[in-house]
């Protein structure tokens, strides 16, 4: 349990820290008040054996009463607002850092680990945090708190009491700590299971449009719905093998009350206990486990605020790229590749790859799937470390830039764009939200996309859905076109950037290209042959080599994969049915 806390205290940020551990001092006055009810009790209980009750007597009484309600309830107020801005504050704080160290993770790392993961721990896991670790760090902290002044009061009454009761609260931290090792396998379990569940309904939202194409609509709802039905077995099984602890601590404490209640009147029958102090034991047996009794109720919960500890963590500790680099402008855009290789899950996938790339010229990756084109152009613009030689840009070897420096001189057009949920004039400043809107109009008709913009029902100010899905496929490759317009870098990766467009928009495209890609660095990975043919170089990679490089010109005068390529495209085309 002390464990746990100081885990969790310790993933809170220094000020937020400070928040938690001032409110436990503020919980321990506010335990202090708590305990004054014993002595007003005594003085009434006193002065009732003596046959003194006066009104001096009762206000006396009721005097320390309202100090202990009302000390109590300024410092529980008081630290629980501190506790609260504590844990809402590290969840914000965590998931801000959540993302910042994911921009500077390897893009590797997102193929090992789901989405479905990842948007757990960044929602679920920090929810719960949000929700229940305050609670419970309040809850826990205040009854042990508690439980401790009052047990140092009573061995002021009378030492053997106190005995019976520091042995009764160990006995109580053994059913505790059973209670605990349930709940650590079955909290791990939950969050998996939680993990999981957000997987497959990405998966299935994501994949709708394939799974009713392909008549899997039930097949796959039953994955879904195995996803789900396994998340309830989880949270139910949790709950019922810590039902048995729960009560057994609720039993315990009840019962201990009772021992010490028993043990009172036989002191006092054999005559080693006074009236007095036997009537103070009596009532205080009613009042010392209130508090702890909730406590342990809620320290169940503590494993899960554990697990969702550890899954954050195991996020932040991850290593990333070094990005520790400088700030630097380079004097030219030359791209240098030198003997560079690069191996994922034990699989080489580039080897031994050296290429030059002037500035203001074309440079176009062609090659079989699977050859390694992406790969390669990944590690020219640093998505990934090469295992070995260098990548230099301007003669500069791009790991001795800052990661923002470096990305400066990088525009992306991928094959799959994702659009942000805002504004259609927001996507298009992404990269400058503070670019005025002419900036943005003018960088959309470069685009060839400001037409239909303007026929959206609220024109730039339309809100498009997440990923664009409101809009067609080359309605958001203009749109991408016209965010790498506004950002102006001078190197502009495409990657299959006209893939997936149909002919009614391909010749916009392409005049949305040539607008984006004026007097810049083009390196373009394609499989259409006319978007290639007027490249300054065509680099053929094949089994993460560079099989064959040159003009088109040469390479159509040479026996290779190209030239290949190229004649069984034109016997394709030739074909009549």
């Amino acid at each position: 349990m002390f464990r746990i806390l100081k885990n969790f205290f310790d993933f809170c940020d220094p000020k937020d820290r400070k928040r938690f551990y001032i409110s436990i001092v503020l919980s321990l006055f506010q335990a202090m008040f708590e305990a004054l009810k014993i002595p007003a009790i005594a003085i009434m209980v006193q002065a009732l054996l003596d046959g003194r009750v006066t009104s001096k007597t009762c206000l006396a009484c009721l005097g320390i009463m309202l100090v202990s309600i009302i000390g109590a309830g300024a410092f529980k107020a008081k630290a629980t607002m501190l506790q609260t801005e504590g844990g809402y504050n590290t969840c914000a704080q965590k998931r801000m850092k959540l993302a910042e160290h994911l921009r500077y993770l390897p893009m590797g790392y997102y193929n090992e680990n789901s989405l479905g993961r990842i948007m757990s721990v960044a929602t679920n896991t920090m929810q719960s945090l949000e929700n229940v670790a305050t609670r419970v760090v309040m809850i826990v902290c205040s009854g042990l708190l508690t439980t401790a002044v009052i047990t140092v009061m009573i061995m002021f009454f009378d030492w053997r009491i106190g005995l019976i009761l520091l042995v009764g609260l160990v006995i109580f931290f053994i059913i505790n700590t059973g209670l605990m090792k349930v709940s650590a396998g079955m909290a791990k379990q939950k969050q998996e299971k939680d993990s999981t569940l957000v997987a497959k309904v990405i998966e299935y939202i994501q994949g709708i449009s394939e799974v009713r194409a392909f008549k899997l609509t039930g097949q796959r709802s039953g994955e879904l719905n195995k996803a789900i039905d396994e998340n309830e077995h989880a949270n139910s099984a949790m709950e019922l093998k810590l039902i048995p602890f729960m009560s057994l601590q609720s039993f315990w404490l009840k019962a201990l009350g009772t021992v010490i209640l028993l043990a009172s009147v036989l002191m006092h029958l054999a005559g080693s206990m006074d009236l007095f102090t036997c009537l103070i034991m009596i009532i205080s047996s009613y009042l010392i486990y209130a508090q702890l009794d909730n406590a342990g109720t809620y320290s169940a919960l503590l494993r899960s605020v554990d697990v969702c500890v550890t899954q954050a963590n195991e996020i932040l500790s991850t290593p990333q790229m070094d990005i520790s680099g400088e700030d630097i402008t380079p004097e030219s855009f030359d791209l240098h590749a030198d003997n560079i290789t690069f191996a994922y899950e034990h699989r080489n996938i580039i080897n031994g790859v050296s290429l030059a790339i002037p500035q203001k010229t074309t440079t176009a990756i062609v090659g079989p799937s699977g050859g390694g084109k992406t790969t390669l152009t990944s590690l020219l613009s640093r998505f990934w470390d090469v295992d070995s030689g260098t990548v230099t840009l301007g003669g500069t070897d791009v790991r001795k830039y800052s990661m923002d420096s470096l990305m400066k001189n990088f525009s992306f057009v991928f094959q799959r764009v994702y659009l942000f949920e805002d504004t259609v004039a927001n996507n298009i400043r992404f990269g400058q939200p503070e670019a005025p809107m002419e900036k943005v109009i003018e960088a959309a008709k470069k685009a060839c996309c400001h037409d239909f913009i303007m026929q959206l029902p609220n024109g730039y100010d339309t809100v498009i859905g997440e990923g664009g899905a409101s809009l067609s496929g080359g309605e958001k490759q203009r749109i991408s076109i016209a965010r790498a317009i506004m950002k102006d870098a001078p190197i502009i990766v495409l990657d299959e950037a006209t893939a997936n467009v149909d002919p009614e928009n391909e010749a916009e495209l392409i005049g949305a290209i040539d607008a984006l890609t004026k007097e810049k660095t083009i390196i373009m990975i394609a499989h259409r042959l006319k978007t290639v043919r007027k490249a300054d170089n065509i680099l053929v990679i094949d089994s993460g080599q560079i099989a064959q490089r040159g003009t088109h010109e040469q390479l159509m005068a040479q026996e290779g994969i190209c030239r290949a390529f190229v004649d069984s495209r034109r016997e394709a085309a030739s074909w009549r049915v």
